[in-house]
């Protein structure tokens, strides 16, 4: 029987490609998205997955910052697929670039709850479904898409660094508490990539960016979705940071 993964924010950029590797891996794969206008983007992506790798697929919309959302995500993605998940990607990301004097309470709670809480939410719902059914030799794993800006500052980016230093920690944490029930969990902290937010940057400041890069380009969604795939296949890897940034943070 195929394997099970989900894949919060999964309809667009980064979320796109993880979500199309996922189905070359050979998981049915269960696609979340927030807003309506992702819900062409969502059906797409999973009528590609099932034509490009013949493993079946389902679109949820769910407001992943509730919990009740994530409680109705989880549900779907059981009644379809049974009681077995394989794989969880939090995915799922908002960011408010705005200077912290300015910025208002109710946005910095938005991208708190969307970028760190989502994760505690939906770790908290899939883990029972992963350890009732995970060992050593058939593990589950849940990957955590975290950021360069986890591991360093960026300014007016204190509250989505703030979310994402955090789920490094989560990261860590459920690691080690899960490590001898078969369930693996890693993150992966994105650099610079090329996603849509960029592609309408002037060419010039783009340029500029690039130039800031140790390796002295941008990254494309398949670095990050390559490292998913990584992940996925690492049997003995539990508890990291992957950071794909063309050297702009060296551990």
């Amino acid at each position: 029987m195929a394997k099970t993964a989900i894949i919060t924010g999964g309809s667009r950029g980064i979320g796109e490609g993880m979500s199309l590797k996922l189905g070359e891996l050979g998981y049915n794969v269960v696609i979340n998205y927030r807003s309506e206008s992702s819900k062409a983007l969502s059906d797409n992506i999973a009528e590609k997955v099932k034509k490009e790798y013949g493993v079946d697929t389902l679109v949820v919309r769910a407001d992943v910052s509730k919990y009740e959302d994530c409680e109705a995500l989880v549900k779907a993605a059981v009644d379809k697929f049974g009681d077995k998940i394989d794989v969880l990607v939090n995915n799922a990301g908002i960011t408010n670039n705005s200077n912290w004097i300015d910025i208002k309470k109710e946005d910095y709670e938005r991208v708190i709850n969307t970028n760190l809480m989502s994760f505690l939410h939906m770790t908290h719902l899939v883990l029972p479904y992963m350890v009732n059914h995970s060992s050593k030799d058939n593990q589950c794993c849940i990957v955590n898409t975290s950021s360069i800006g986890g591991m360093i500052g960026v300014v007016n980016q204190a509250d989505y660094c703030a979310a994402k230093a955090g789920v490094i920690g989560l990261t860590r944490a459920l690691a080690m508490e899960f490590a001898g029930r078969g369930v693996r969990v890693n993150a992966i902290a994105p650099g610079m990539i090329m996603t849509d937010m960029l592609r309408g940057v002037n060419q010039d400041e783009l340029n500029a960016l690039a130039a800031t890069i140790p390796q002295g380009y941008i990254g494309d969604v398949p670095d990050i979705s390559g490292a998913l795939g990584y992940i996925l296949t690492a049997s003995y890897l539990t508890g990291q940071t992957i950071s794909p940034n063309g050297g702009i943070v060296v551990q």
